[in-house]
């Protein structure tokens, strides 16, 4: 029963570092990345579908991602979902491929994003530890049932606090790899 909770904990644990680092992937830093627009959706035959299911995304050089939609009716649409986009962007269109240069990041821009990054670890943190009070409280119920006893529900706590600390650790890492990334010019 304590290993199936480890079990559980551990993988809604690795889950949290998934959906932080695939955050952490749609900050832009100063070089480009294909995963930028991962969640830009276009309007596809009355379909609304992510920018990938209509259109080839690569990068063209550091600062250029080159977007190639599949039907040249669907150029306009693309241009405008990624101008309207909270990104910043803004697309120019050369026939049937839409260049999007990114601008060098100011270092104010920077320091905000910074910021949000320092936010979104925070949030990943929270879970994590939300994910702690659960495995305790499952540990806790337990023992209440009389199901285990108090040397093994404590043994399981201090499991679960080594879990927690393994992946809070990996939160740090993601987020120092992140700051670096930013700050690099």
């Amino acid at each position: 029963m304590i290993e199936d909770i480890k079990k559980d904990a551990a993988a809604r644990m690795a889950k949290s570092i998934t959906a932080l680092q695939e955050e952490m992937a749609k900050i832009r830093t100063g070089r480009a990345n294909t995963s930028l627009l991962d969640h830009i959706t276009v309007d596809y035959y009355g379909n609304t579908v992510p920018l990938s299911q209509a259109a080839t995304v690569s990068v063209g050089d550091a600062r250029t991602l080159t977007v190639t939609p599949w039907e040249k009716t669907m150029v306009q649409v693309i241009e405008k979902a990624i101008m309207n986009s909270d990104l910043g962007l803004n697309p120019s269109t050369a026939g049937t491929m839409i260049r999007v240069p990114l601008p060098a990041l100011t270092e104010e821009r920077r320091k905000d994003m910074i910021k949000v990054v320092r936010h979104e670890a925070e949030g990943a943190r929270v879970a994590i530890r939300n994910i702690r009070r659960d495995a305790n409280g499952d540990l806790k119920s337990l023992l209440k049932d009389k199901d285990i006893t108090e040397d093994d529900c404590r043994r399981g706590e201090d499991e679960v606090q080594k879990l927690t600390d393994k992946y809070i650790a990996e939160v740090d890492k993601v987020l120092a790899k992140k700051e670096e990334d930013l700050m690099a010019i």
